[in-house]
């Protein structure tokens, strides 16, 4: 074994974590794995040519499998209907009274907001959820 050998390893592990925290670019860690799993190879005395085997599939494996994951969480909500985005959304307010068109004017925190139902059927008066919000108008539905 000839400890030499690694070092660059170690160094471009180094590299690949340190850009990962600047720039916040997840695959740089896993690739930053293939490096680490190729500086391991080389300690315990594998060829050069199994060492950049090792880093490839290692690495690259490493971003198939996080991919992999992704794509099998559900997505998001939109950012107009994520409650972790919009703190307001699933606040409630009250309706008085709907325009014609299927609008209404209600207070909430302090201010006038145009409000739109989109619930099922016709607009309903009294307590309703915040369900989205788009520009400065809320949505509302039961």
């Amino acid at each position: 074994m000839n400890p030499g050998e690694a070092l660059p390893w170690w160094i471009l592990t180094a590299l690949l974590v340190v850009a990962e925290l600047a720039t916040g670019t997840f695959f740089l860690l896993m690739l930053g794995i293939g490096a680490l799993a190729a500086a391991l190879t080389a300690h315990i005395g594998a060829s050069f040519s199994v060492q950049l085997i090792v880093a490839a599939l290692s690495g690259g494996g490493a971003v198939a499998l996080w991919h992999h994951h992704r794509k099998r969480q559900p997505a998001a909500p939109h950012v107009q209907e994520n409650p972790n985005a919009l703190l307001d959304i699933g606040s409630r307010v009250k309706v008085e009274a709907w325009q014609e068109d299927g609008t209404a004017r209600v207070s909430y925190r302090g201010a006038a907001w145009g409000v739109r139902w989109i619930g099922a059927g016709a607009p309903q008066t009294g307590e309703l959820v915040i369900r989205r919000i788009e520009d400065n108008c809320l949505l509302l539905d039961r």
